[in-house]
């Protein structure tokens, strides 16, 4: 167990993505709770935070590089282009595994609420490796996102997938946590699935989640489904064995309409069908290419994972001097 008289080494990993509207209150505020948590002697005097450039096209690196040249507690990441929001926060932990003892995770619109920084530290010396920032509601989303969530974690729960109910990627994690994700190189990364595979002793830090300070969200509907449908296929093949038994079951219907017209034509009965054969034909056809289009976003999983690609590439980092 880790004890507050133990020197930790916090860092703070905030992965940015067009945010000049919102970092220079991100600054002031993570600022402030770092400072907080030196005073009360809980991390390391040496702790910093490490904001993930992830290929802006606004102010977001020079706001970041103009911060860490007056603020040693600041150091920034850029990366070559924009490699998404869950490679961002890999480059981020892996950047700083060799330096820190612990890393929180935490998104730069400052929706999470910093002040629970304070009580992940507190879980962490109590010896958890991994703890969760759990929002206490979604009292703040829209009806279809809030409802559209919870069918999104019934089904990942159905399909044996196992995760954390309105937990996002605010998270702490111990050094041999991070040691032990940094080992799961998949391409197709969906780390809110990866934490729990861990199975290192967690515990949850439940908060409430406030509004985004300013900038708008850098997940729209469209981002969402392509997110979510990353983690079912990154974690499940339930969606291949759906396919197979709906396979299955027009199996059948088709034999018993064989049947059915077999007896028909036994008896002499003429069977007029122009109708049912054409929309037999549409719906067939429409589960054929769902069926098709199912395996093959599979197979392009595979084809990504086997050309075995970096998941990142740093163009400069603040502890460059030639930045």
């Amino acid at each position: 167990m880790v004890t507050m008289n133990e020197e930790t080494l916090l860092s703070i990993v905030v992965p940015c993505y067009n945010e000049e509207a919102v970092l220079p209150e991100t600054f002031k505020e993570l600022s402030e709770q770092l400072r907080d948590l030196k005073i009360s002697g809980k991390i390391d005097q040496s702790s910093f935070i490490v904001f993930v450039d992830d290929g802006s096209t606004d102010r977001t690196w020079a706001l970041i590089r103009e911060k860490a040249e007056t603020d040693a507690c600041i150091q920034g990441v850029k990366l070559s282009r924009n490699f998404g929001h869950q490679h961002a926060l890999i480059a981020g932990m892996e950047t700083v595994s060799n330096q820190a003892d612990c890393v929180i995770t935490i998104d730069a619109d400052l929706q999470d609420d910093v002040r629970a920084i304070h009580a992940l530290i507190d879980k962490y010396h109590e010896g958890f490796d991994v703890v969760y920032g759990v929002r206490k509601s979604r009292d703040q989303d829209s009806f279809f996102k809030r409802n559209s969530a919870l069918v999104f974690y019934k089904l990942m729960a159905k399909m044996g997938v196992k995760l954390v109910p309105n937990h996002a990627d605010f998270r702490l994690l111990s050094r041999r946590a991070v040691q032990a994700f940094k080992r799961y190189q998949e391409e197709n990364v969906f780390i809110r699935g990866i934490i729990p595979l861990l199975g290192f002793k967690s515990a949850k830090v439940y908060y409430d989640r406030r509004k985004r300070y300013a900038g708008t969200s850098k997940y729209p509907l469209k981002k969402m489904l392509a997110f979510a449908a990353d983690g079912i296929t990154s974690f499940s093949i339930v969606p291949i064995q759906l396919v197979m038994n709906i396979g299955f079951f027009f199996v059948l219907i088709g034999t018993g309409i064989a049947a059915y017209a077999l007896i028909n034509w036994l008896l002499g009965h003429t069977i007029s069908g122009w109708t049912s054969l054409i929309l037999s034909i549409w719906l067939i056809g429409g589960m054929q290419l769902i069926a098709i289009g199912v395996i093959g976003e599979y197979i392009g999983k595979i084809f990504t994972e086997t050309k075995k690609r970096p998941r990142y590439t740093i163009e400069i980092t603040t502890w460059n001097k030639n930045k």
